[in-house]
């Protein structure tokens, strides 16, 4: 998918959400631990709740790896059940990959070849010849690291070299790469007072954005100093959304959480 078809999706929808599939066995609906497949069953249904609401899906590889070979399987059934029936949908592989050279090209293999999958999150600490292979792969978009969400963010990201803080560092170095207009990056909505400097530096790019709602994200902050003309952001919800209930009816029930945040970014976007 190109970013001028994701912009479109975004005007079509009227919506920048991108619903994250952190599918875990000890959350889910318990009448879903019955099927062959209960992971596949309760990200299906989620899906097929949500997928007019949303313009992405971002399942983080964890919840998968974690179950070995059948989280593995559940996770390329998913991917491949999303590309088959909502083509119009951004896929986000969250797997945080980062080495160097042919490992880099072998990890880009498996989520842009295999998998199929729109993007994947990649981690910068090592460096250009760390990202640029997965930046070869043409119409496929690479999510750099670079301000999280997490506490720990302040460990390093925000630490100061000759003046200047890593993560703007991390930034300009990367928009220095080879395709780098098929870079995207994190910058977690618990940090939204920092988006107007990081504007100044990718005014272009889009920005990938969790943090929204469970970890106590402001919307209406992300949306005054992140949008850009394109609007340029996808913001990602996903305990709020895909947990909103544990009973039969939990993918209506998503649906109605996903609806809420819908409705937000609408009213963002006609402000625009």
């Amino acid at each position: 998918m190109t970013t001028e078809q994701l912009v479109q999706q975004i005007r079509k929808k009227q919506s920048f959400l991108c619903i994250g599939l952190d599918t875990d066995l000890e959350k889910i609906p318990p009448h879903l631990l019955n099927s062959d497949d209960p992971i596949f069953e309760f990200n299906k249904s989620i899906i097929d709740a949500t997928h007019h609401l949303c313009v992405a899906y971002k399942p983080n590889t964890a919840f998968y790896e974690a179950y070995g070979i059948k989280g593995w399987k559940a996770l390329k059934k998913t991917i491949t059940y999303l590309n088959k029936n909502y083509p119009e949908i951004f896929t986000i592989a969250d797997a945080k990959r980062g080495d160097i050279g042919n490992t880099s090209t072998r990890y880009a293999k498996a989520f842009f070849e295999d998998l199929h999958f729109d993007s994947v999150t990649v981690a910068p600490y090592m460096g250009k010849d760390s990202v640029e292979p997965f930046l070869s792969f043409n119409d496929k978009h690479t999510i750099l690291l670079a301000l999280t969400s997490n506490e720990g963010a302040f460990d390093y990201q925000t630490k100061k070299t000759e003046n200047k803080e890593l993560y703007k560092q991390v930034l300009q170095t990367a928009m220095t790469y080879t395709n780098a207009e098929n870079l995207m990056f994190v910058v977690g909505a618990t940090k939204a007072e920092y988006l107007t400097e990081i504007r100044k530096i990718v005014p272009d790019n889009f920005l990938l954005v969790p943090g929204v709602g469970a970890q106590g994200g402001s919307l209406e902050e992300v949306c005054k100093y992140g949008m850009n003309k394109d609007v340029g952001l996808l913001i990602n919800s996903s305990r709020g959304i895909i947990y909103a209930s544990q009973e039969k009816n939990f993918d209506k029930e998503a649906a109605k959480k996903a609806k809420e945040l819908q409705l937000q970014m609408k009213s963002a976007l006609i402000a625009m």
